[in-house]
């Protein structure tokens, strides 16, 4: 059993993190994930447990969590429910998404930007 967390008034915490965030895809978009996500993003490609493989999808590690691509049909993208990601080296990145790149100044100190995956998902990335 983990040990719970507390918050600032000594209240235990039920949630610890984020484990993952899952974006789905229509089926047969695994390898288009795996060109984006992996190739272009430079994300790494974890196995799927056994039982779900079935299901379809893709599942990658990013930092600590993962982020699942998984099949959805009827399928709908996500353009305003979004994961924002940390990046190293922002500008290659965009240079690498270009065109499809819409830089945003609107927080102050934070350089961001948002692209969208091969199905339509809305995606922020941002510099570390």
């Amino acid at each position: 059993m983990r040990a719970r967390g507390r918050d600032e008034a000594g209240e235990d915490l039920l949630i610890t993190g984020l484990d993952h965030v899952q974006l789905a895809a229509p089926p047969g978009g695994e390898a288009q994930a795996r060109h984006f996500y992996g190739e272009l993003l430079g994300l790494t490609e974890i196995p799927k447990p056994e039982p779900l493989r079935a299901r379809g999808g893709v599942w990658f590690q990013a930092g600590a969590q993962q982020l699942h691509i998984g099949v959805e049909e009827p399928f709908a993208p996500a353009r305003k429910a979004h994961p924002a990601l940390r990046v190293v080296d922002l500008d290659a990145l965009a240079a690498r998404l270009a065109p499809n790149v819409t830089w945003d100044d609107a927080l102050p100190g934070v350089r961001r930007f948002y692209s969208a995956d091969p199905f339509g998902n809305r995606i922020e990335l941002l510099e570390d």
